[in-house]
């Protein structure tokens, strides 16, 4: 199964749009997609940071409202800016096999973010002016969702969900809690199609994800 992990094999990610949710500005408890709907509303057109002024479009996150399983990434590359989906290019191929192929679950029953919801320029590290601006409304989403398991996805995801500053090899492998859901770090996507060897790490990571979705 490790090797089903680590092949990538091209296939188009399958996701449900935010678009597909409720509009709805007030909601009622326990619809998380109604909830959700509201967070995209309060973010509106969005120009908290100066990433604004370069994005083409906002990815505010895409997959199932009810998910138990919540990836969170770093940033929207040059593809999801574009489109205004997260994680639609190579990376998003890696991952869609990861949780496909490892996990056997349907990538439209999980649902993913990033950090911040804007590209940087040249894609770009974060920077913490950027983070903090997306931090409520990240907040908010894992609110409405409210999944059994958060993965962070590379160094800004981790140390987000961890508060920590030790970079992303020395946070996996631990467990971490997020107001009291389990937080799994791992390896981004893009970090391993940049350093293949790392597939047997995140194959390791996602065992401990999968017994966690069945305690």
């Amino acid at each position: 199964m490790a090797a089903e992990v680590a092949a990538a094999t091209g296939a188009a990610p399958s996701a449900l749009p935010v678009s597909s949710l409720s509009a709805a500005s007030t909601t009622a408890a326990g619809d998380p997609g109604a909830d959700l709907a509201a967070v995209r509303e309060d973010l509106g057109d969005c120009q908290r940071c100066k990433l604004a002024r370069g994005r083409k479009t906002i990815v505010f996150g895409q997959g199932n409202p009810a998910a138990r399983l919540m990836f969170v990434g770093e940033a929207p590359g040059a593809e999801e800016d574009e489109q205004g989906l997260a994680f639609v290019g190579r990376a998003g191929q890696l991952l869609t096999d990861i949780i496909e192929k490892g996990l056997k679950i349907p990538r439209k029953d999980v649902w993913i973010a990033n950090v911040i919801k804007c590209r940087p320029p040249e894609n770009r590290n974060p920077e913490p002016d950027e983070i903090m601006a997306c931090q409520p409304f990240l907040e908010k989403q894992i609110d409405a969702i409210h999944p059994r398991v958060l993965v962070g996805l590379g160094k800004f995801a981790a140390q987000w969900l961890f508060k920590s500053m030790e970079p992303i090899s020395r946070l996996r492998g631990r467990v971490g809690d997020y107001k009291g859901i389990k937080v799994v770090p791992t390896y981004h996507p893009a970090f391993l199609l940049r350093n293949p060897g790392a597939k047997r790490d995140v194959w390791e990571d996602m065992k401990v994800v999968r017994d966690l979705l069945k305690e």
